[in-house]
């Protein structure tokens, strides 16, 4: 046997103790004179011994701390690791040490020049077959670590044993660990340029514990989607330019204690029932505090354990996709929590935040800011956003905080922020972001659509990259919904002073591609709910909230509506319970469910309402008339489709009152939310009208009509008149 050199002190307690930055260059099997030297680390062992794939067996001697060498003659083969112990079992296993890298040179490479567009394929934890042996390759980016330690339930939490390789100079660290099997829990234990030992949950992690326990989980999607028809008419869909009505709902309170799969079949039946177009579920990463509603994420790529498995998400989504329902989800790029064992200052320094914290600290909420300026750093969020598009088929993504990304001051007062190299506010790096995964995922993934949750004038929101935009495909229309509600909080005797609140959106309807919203942010903070920020008594609440939402339909621009307002919720929303559901007890209140039914079944079919959202010529004005408190306006189709729509925000029936029209005939009432179905006094126009040639308004024709008092009315030209 050949002597075996004796290896320095220093080195071994390094290799020992799993604080050497490339332990794979000492242990596992490397070229010693005419054979090999084996080395492993096993603390306590009585004996080690190395099985060849030749059945020979090399019995390893103790060196010191631990550590176990062998000479190996001939040829380099595979092995295993025969271990005994005192009063303990014989263990056998392949040894980690001895296989080549997991990660692959062009990965490292596209990581490197930050343009790895999917980053899941190989950075965090992967259940594979390496070298012809099954178990699990870990990998993390840690540039600032001097080790690199794997620990979880597979080794008690003690990582000596399973040190990783740092394997370039951008900081990715890497290891192969046979034989581990999905559902394994685990931390990244890295060692700090100040010498301290910190744990932290992988930021690439697929699946979690549950919270409030904070271990990442080896996780293994067997998933078998069966949406392929969904996705291919999706695909040759302009989402932008078609029926989009969003249901927004929080997985944790629309209907509490059910998870991922028992939501699906209630949820599908649901807003099949409301004839949404589309869910919109608050964030579903994960996130160690309920009370954030997800706004506070720790795990960009695990949909939350609180619900089940990932693949449990998968298949909600897919039933919902099979169901032709799409499905939108929020995506918080904008800042992030400071658990210590998660992202921030994640190898011991300041990583995936910028390191000033007039940069890097959000004030308002008490979190960190991503460092868009890092190639990295983004590329880990463009690729999180292809994530949620490519593994779980997400049709679109809303952009939280938008504008908090844009400015540099935002919610900060002067001198407490950094202006950019050109001396202005705006956000450069962020700006430069958004334009990126706005561009990749529509270029990835044909059909998708990314909205803009933006409260400023920033111009261009909605406009190409190419042409100087941020490349978003819809943006929220913040200054609607604060305008109207604003509007609608007053008593209709005194609504012909604020009239402008209520049609200043059609000065800039289209500005920018909207999305109507009426979301969670409207209903919680002592807002109150929808219904409860209507005046009146009971009967003129649910009018007045018919009224807008026929209004907010029939204007220009897509809708969402959050959870609970379609029926009337009378208490403002809370994570912490469900929906007032008992309310649906009420005839009132299934007749404002109804008509949000009948809202969406109308809408869907009369491409007037949604064909020409983005352009001036799908809109008209008819009648803008502050003394009555009506509105009335044409919405027109890119087929020329014609519907026109009358609001009447008073407290008082108007009629006969003359409208002008751009056609004689038989115009049919599609919806009258005064109807008695929908819980209203039964006023109207008995299913239509007929219009002649009599000129108003600026129109060819016109007709004498009713409009019942807190309520709208749209008429569509019948098919006979056409």
């Amino acid at each position: 046997m050949e002597t075996l050199p004796p290896l320095d002190e220093a080195l071994t307690a390094e290799l020992a103790t799993g604080r050497h930055p490339r332990p794979h260059d000492w242990l596992g099997q490397h070229p010693a004179g005419d054979g090999h030297v084996i080395r492993a680390v096993r603390p306590l062992a009585e004996t080690v011994t190395a099985i060849r794939a030749d059945g020979s067996r090399i019995a390893l001697a103790h060196a010191s701390a631990g550590l176990w060498q062998g000479f190996a003659p001939g040829a380099g083969q595979s092995y295993r690791l025969e271990t005994t112990y005192r009063d303990g079992p014989t263990w056998t296993a392949d040894d980690p040490y001895r296989f080549v890298p997991s990660v692959g040179e062009i990965d490292l490479y596209l990581w490197g020049e930050g343009r790895h567009e999917q980053l899941w394929h190989w950075l965090g934890a992967h259940v594979k077959e390496h070298e012809g042996v099954a178990g699990t390759s870990f990998s993390v980016w840690a540039p600032h670590a001097r080790a690199v330690r794997i620990v979880g339930d597979f080794n008690h939490w003690s990582g000596e044993q399973h040190a990783l390789r740092r394997l370039d100079d951008n900081g990715v660290w890497e290891l192969f660990v046979p034989a581990l099997d999905p559902g394994t829990t685990y931390k990244f234990e890295l060692l700090t340029a100040r010498g301290e030992w910190v744990k932290r949950a992988d930021p690439m992690a697929r699946y979690t514990e549950r919270p409030p326990a904070t271990a990442s989980v080896v996780g293994h999607s067997q998933y078998a989607w069966r949406d392929a028809t969904w996705l291919a008419q999706r695909a040759a869909h302009d989402a932008h330019n078609g029926a989009m009505s969003i249901y927004e709902l929080h997985l944790g309170s629309w209907r509490p204690g059910l998870g991922y799969r028992e939501l699906a079949d209630q949820l599908i039946e649901y807003v099949h029932e409301l004839g949404f177009t589309h869910v919109e579920f608050l964030p579903v990463a994960e996130h160690p505090f309920g009370g954030s509603w997800g706004y506070q994420v720790t795990g960009y790529y695990a949909p939350t354990s609180r619900f089940g498995h990932p693949d449990d998400f998968r298949y909600l989504v897919d039933r919902l996709h099979q169901a032709s329902i799409g499905v939108i989800v929020d995506w918080v790029p904008a800042h992030f929590p400071k658990d210590e064992w998660a992202l921030a200052n994640f190898d011991g320094e300041p990583l995936y935040e910028h390191s000033d914290p007039r940069i890097g600290e959000h004030p308002d909420w008490g979190t960190l800011v991503f460092n868009f300026g890092d190639s990295q750093v983004r590329n880990f969020l463009v690729a999180n956003a292809l994530y949620w598009l490519e593994e779980f088929h997400i049709d679109g993504l809303r952009v939280d905080a938008v504008a908090s990304m844009l400015y540099l001051d935002y919610s900060r007062e002067p001198g407490q922020w950094v202006p950019n190299i050109h001396g202005g506010r705006e956000n450069l790096e962020a700006i430069s972001f958004l334009q990126e995964v706005n561009a990749t995922a529509y270029r990835r993934n044909p059909g998708v659509v990314m909205i803009a949750e933006e409260s400023t004038s920033w111009p261009g929101v909605t406009k190409p990259t190419e042409n100087g935009g941020l490349g978003f495909g819809l943006k929220w229309n913040m200054g609607w919904m604060h305008d109207s509600l604003q509007y609608m909080h007053e008593d209709p005797m005194w609504r012909s002073h604020h009239h402008n609140d209520i049609t200043f959106s059609f000065l800039y309807a289209f500005s920018e591609s909207f999305l109507l919203p009426i979301s969670h942010d409207e209903v919680v903070h002592g807002k109150g709910s929808l219904l409860s920020k209507m005046p009146g008594d009971q009967w003129q609440k649910l009018a007045n909230v018919r009224a807008y939402l026929a209004f907010m339909w029939a204007h220009p621009g897509k809708q969402l509506l959050f959870m609970g307002s379609e029926f009337g919720q009378p208490s403002e929303w809370s994570e912490q319970r469900g929906l007032d559901w008992w309310i649906l007890d009420q005839p009132a209140h299934q007749g404002l469910a109804r008509l949000v039914g009948q809202l969406n079944r109308v809408y869907r079919e009369n491409a007037a309402l949604w064909s020409v959202d983005n352009e001036a010529t799908g809109f008209e004005w008819v009648a803008n008339d502050p003394e009555h408190n009506i509105v009335a306006f044409l919405r027109r189709g890119r087929e020329g489709e014609t519907m026109a729509c009358l609001v009447n925000f008073g407290g008082n029936p108007v009629g006969p009152y003359r409208v002008g029209l751009p056609t004689a005939g038989r115009w049919d009432e599609v919806l009258n939310t005064d109807a008695l179905e929908f819980g209203g006094s039964g006023v109207g126009n008995f299913g239509g009208v007929d219009a002649g040639d009599t000129p108003w308004h600026g129109r060819p024709a016109s007709v004498e009509l009713t409009l019942p008092p807190l309520a709208a009315v749209w008429l569509r030209l019948a098919p006979a008149s056409v």
